[in-house]
């Protein structure tokens, strides 16, 4: 077998991801036509076929999917290798890579950050914004150091510390039906909210995740009036009368300016936590080790 390749490793799995030989190109900034060229030579010099493809995209064969997890089992470990090696350095220097969800980054997450490289200079920040399971996914393939995430997802491979409360919101137009309820800003039951129509956010995100599960446990499904892809959109649209939303706490700040009306759920499941999660069995370096303790340190949990 041909030594192996790091490049073709990471195509392949992007390939896995995006089900698509044109966005893996896009992604990577390649022709289309390279990547099929190092898929199809790699398949000729194992001799299996790592994929099925079709009009509608590229889809991992079983061989491809054993061919992938040992693609995963080997970055990892040269990306562990470099955070080995760095922290045999000088120790001022090195990098911290975090995968974060929206919601951490609308909390207190920007402030955190700002004093933690006011305070290790030499450390490199590298933030990616992403959903909760692609953070997750970053952390498996060594692409991220450490996630912030919601907390309603399998963590047993991962080792996890509370970063912040994040308890869910429901906002209305204030001459909604619910308004009077919620004006008062007290705690109001999922069930009395359940039966009217919900501007919905983006499918794969963790919130719309966690109220499906609870309508789902509720016998109702949830009334989406449309669906947006974004926090603000989300407030716009109620605002325009297209039903009522939700929202995180740390995303309450985008209903400033405006008229609606909002009040915490009241059941034990909204009150939600973003978390820190790492690989447990990832190296832990310095510049992980210091930023991990100033997310334990700051944390204040919500009484």
């Amino acid at each position: 077998m041909a030594p192996f390749d790091s490049v073709t490793a990471r195509l392949i799995l992007l390939l896995a991801e995006t089900g698509s030989i044109g966005r893996a190109a896009e992604r990577e900034g390649i022709a289309s036509s390279a990547v099929s060229r190092r898929v199809s030579d790699l398949e000729s010099r194992l001799g299996v076929v790592l994929f099925d493809r079709s009009a509608h995209g590229v889809k991992l064969t079983s061989a491809g999917k054993a061919y992938a997890d040992g693609c995963r089992l080997v970055l990892r470990a040269i990306a562990d290798l470099d955070v080995v090696m760095t922290d045999f350095g000088s120790g001022l220097r090195g990098s911290l890579r975090l995968a974060c969800t929206s919601s951490a980054l609308t909390g207190r997450l920007p402030e955190l950050l700002a004093r933690y490289a006011a305070k290790h200079k030499g450390i490199s920040i590298d933030i990616q914004e992403m959903g909760a399971a692609k953070a997750l996914l970053a952390l498996d393939e060594g692409r991220a150091d450490i996630a912030i995430i919601s907390d309603n997802y399998d963590f047993a491979r991962f080792e996890i510390k509370p970063f912040e409360d994040d308890r869910v919101w429901v906002l209305a137009p204030p001459d909604h039906p619910l308004a009077q309820q919620i004006e008062p800003r007290r705690d109001i039951s999922f069930a009395d909210v359940i039966d009217h129509p919900i501007v919905g956010i983006h499918q794969v995100g963790s919130l719309n995740r966690l109220l499906s599960e609870a309508a789902a446990k509720a016998g109702k499904p949830l009334q989406e009036n449309l669906r947006v892809e974004s926090f603000p959109a989300l407030v716009r649209m109620v605002e325009a009368g297209f039903g009522i939303g939700f929202l995180r706490s740390t995303s309450l700040h985008l209903l400033a300016g405006t008229d609606l009306v909002c009040a915490p759920l009241a059941e034990p499941w909204a009150l939600r936590q973003l978390l820190v999660a790492r690989r447990r069995t990832s190296p832990l370096s310095a510049a992980m080790k210091s930023f991990i303790a100033l997310c334990s340190d700051t944390y204040l949990p919500s009484i």
